[in-house]
């Protein structure tokens, strides 16, 4: 390890507590009940209980296996992205002479980069294991929801526990799928590694930003909270519907 640098070390450690420090602030700190992953999770509980109220439920399968799918396309590009690493560890003369050429300040001890490589390697299939997982804990959810008893004929009681755990399931796996996108963001972070310690630091400040606004002050979270406290006219008339005037114009 004498290819690393103090700053190197430096840097690291910050791109660890910004990745951990994330994790803990949207899922474990007094604040995240204002991030936006759970506004949705709270929606996936609704969900559930809107379902098992619905005699008809193709509308929910067809939901869910959208889930599994975007989740199965993860999963798969994780598995290429640890392949496209492997490759980098052969390649990394070629890479810090193209890299020259360019004049992008890339690292040139071999050391040093099978190290990077070999870290960006290891987040992705942490990413696949979490995507993996997530696909894993929707086919319970689904299977759980095929438990649900009928909306009319159904025990009540039995019918809202089968749906409560359907949605603690569903619940689950939305976690560890944005766990998995999370690890896809700051591996884009931790490639500015490969520029040097400097760069790192600068790209996981991005990332982080980023991130934080989009579960703080995102757009999506301000329509989420505002269907939430909104009366339902002021709703109709953000979504373009008909006001009682008559008009789509809210200002009428």
């Amino acid at each position: 390890m004498t290819a690393f640098t103090p700053l190197d070390w430096l840097a690291v450690a910050w791109f660890l507590i910004a990745w951990l420090g994330f994790n803990v602030l949207v899922e474990l700190s007094p604040l995240k009940h204002r991030t936006l992953s759970m506004r949705m999770e709270t929606y996936r509980y609704r969900w559930m209980q809107e379902m098992a109220a619905r005699q008809v439920r193709i509308m929910d399968t067809a939901i869910l296996t959208g889930l599994q799918q975007g989740t199965a396309f993860f999963a798969s590009t994780a598995l290429l992205a640890i392949g496209g690493a492997f490759t980098l560890l052969d390649a990394a003369d070629r890479i810090v002479e193209i890299a020259g050429d360019l004049s992008v300040p890339v690292e040139a001890n071999r050391v040093l980069w099978e190290v990077k490589v070999l870290g960006l390697m290891l987040i992705f299939a942490y990413a696949f294991f979490k995507f993996s997982w997530a696909y894993r804990l929707f086919n319970y959810a689904s299977i759980v929801m095929g438990a649900v008893p009928d909306s009319v004929t159904g025990d009540p009681e039995e019918l809202a526990r089968t749906a409560q755990k359907a949605g603690r399931l569903n619940a689950l796996a939305g976690r560890h799928f944005n766990r998995g996108q999370r690890a896809f963001f700051f591996s884009i972070g931790f490639m500015g590694w490969f520029a040097g310690p400097h760069a790192l630091a600068v790209t996981t400040l991005l990332v982080l930003i980023v991130l934080l606004r989009r579960q703080f002050a995102s757009n999506a979270r301000e329509a989420i909270m505002i269907s939430e406290q909104a009366p339902p006219a002021a709703i109709a008339s953000m979504s373009g519907e008909k006001t009682e005037t008559g008009s789509a114009n809210p200002f009428t």
